[in-house]
This record gives C-alpha cells, structure tokens and sequence, in this order.
C-alpha cells in the first residue's frame, strides 16, 4: 500500500501569552480570597488547605507572568536583530532598496 504523502508542519500559532498567563493568575487570586472567608467550614471539613493551594496557584502564576514577559521581550529583541541584519522589507517581506535614478528619497537625501 502507498504511503501517504506528508505535508510540511504549519508554523507554530503565536499567542498574548502573558494575558493567558495573567488571567489564570487572576483566578487562583479571586479563587483564593472567595476560599478565605470559608477557611473554619472548610478547615471542619478536612479541606482547610483549599485557600493555601489557591494561594500558591496565584504566586506560581506570578513566576510565570514573569516568564512569558521575559520570553516575549526576548523573542521582540530575536526579530528586531534579524531584521537590522537583512535589512528593511516592506509589507510583502520583499527587501526594500532606494529608488534608481536622482539618488533616493529627496526627504533624505543631502545635497
């Protein structure tokens, strides 16, 4: 039996990683000060450590909040990098050159 032909991967979906992260963190805060005025019912019930997790929940977000910024602020200095070293492009990513002819943009141009 023929294999089936394979396709090339599609490049990986780009993210707000830091507003996904930061809402998650929101809700282990909002889950955590819901759970603080049941702390007696829940402790009664053997589950007194629920607020304590939401807690911990929230602080390991804020570890992650940190992460992703740093992540994105790295990627933003990768792409910047790259393209001060191909050069400018216009919106098509073709390479931009001056205009042949009385010596580019007369805005610019120094005589």
């Amino acid at each position: 039996m023929p294999k089936t032909p394979t396709h090339p991967s599609p490049p990986p979906l780009e993210a707000n990683d830091v507003a996904i992260v930061g809402g998650g963190t929101v809700l282990w805060f909002v889950a955590f000060v819901v759970l603080l005025p049941f702390w007696g019912t829940l402790s009664d019930h053997d589950r007194g450590n629920w607020p304590w997790i939401c807690l911990a929940g929230g602080g390991l977000g804020l570890i992650g909040l940190w992460y992703c910024r740093a992540r994105r602020d790295a990627i933003a200095r990768s792409r910047a990098a790259e393209a001060a070293a191909t050069g400018p492009t216009d919106a098509a990513g073709t390479a931009r050159t001056a205009p042949e002819g009385n010596g580019g943009d007369p805005a610019t141009r120094s005589d």
